[in-house]
């Protein structure tokens, strides 16, 4: 089971991720996002942990970014993979080449149907191919709304997705339990205030998924 923590805005959140045993961190560079980082600012955070040998994917969050400047920023942060989070064509994702997975907000059993045909084959081989978050009128993500785990579980059961939307170390188990999704994803439901993670919040949300895992092996 992934885990996934999103909205990474410093240093010392991103070593705590990573220490905590995260297996992907997560920059926004929406600039209308309360998590939203500089490019260069993320570049001096990603330098420094390769230079300290952390093995976890590092992925660049864009909104309705093009190809070219999500690439360019992929390149300069040293960046592995870019989860398009806005309301990008499937074109998109096929001129980043299989580094790009598209996030979906389903609604309804038809909007997810929908969008699983449209952008799953275009994920990741190794997973994900779809990150499934909660809808809200007007906002990309990060709201903290809960997602809708009945359409996430059937989606689950057809295609590797990340679960996201209003996770916390609380209810993570249960939507783990109910979704089997390949992986969690967790910003806001970890946080002190926007941008700023509370490091017990991330270390036991962590935890819990580990927790899951075991109590779960087949």
């Amino acid at each position: 089971m992934k885990v996934k923590i999103c909205g990474l805005t410093n240093l010392e959140d991103a070593q705590a991720a990573a220490e905590a045993g995260a297996d992907m961190l997560g920059f926004n560079f929406y600039p209308g996002s309360p998590r939203y980082i500089e490019p260069d600012r993320c570049a001096e955070i990603t330098a420094t942990l390769r230079a300290q040998r952390v093995v976890a994917l590092m992925i660049g969050v864009f909104v309705n970014a093009p190809a070219p400047s999500i690439t360019k920023i992929l390149q300069e942060c040293g960046l592995d993979l870019a989860q398009l989070h806005g309301d990008e064509l499937p074109a998109t994702l096929e001129l980043l080449e299989g580094r790009a997975f598209k996030a979906i907000r389903p609604q309804t059993a038809g909007e997810a149907e929908s969008a699983a045909r449209r952008y799953a084959h275009l994920g990741l081989k190794d997973g994900p191919a779809l990150l499934v978050d909660a809808y809200q009128d007007g906002q990309y993500g990060g709201t903290g709304s809960v997602a809708d785990w009945g359409l996430a579980k059937t989606l689950a059961a057809k295609a590797p997705i990340l679960l996201a939307g209003g996770l916390t170390p609380d209810n993570v188990g249960a939507a783990l339990a109910q979704v089997r999704p390949w992986g969690a994803d967790v910003a806001s439901g970890i946080e002190s205030r926007p941008g700023q993670k509370d490091l017990r919040m991330l270390e036991d949300f962590v935890q819990a998924v580990r927790d899951f895992e075991h109590e779960n092996v087949q």
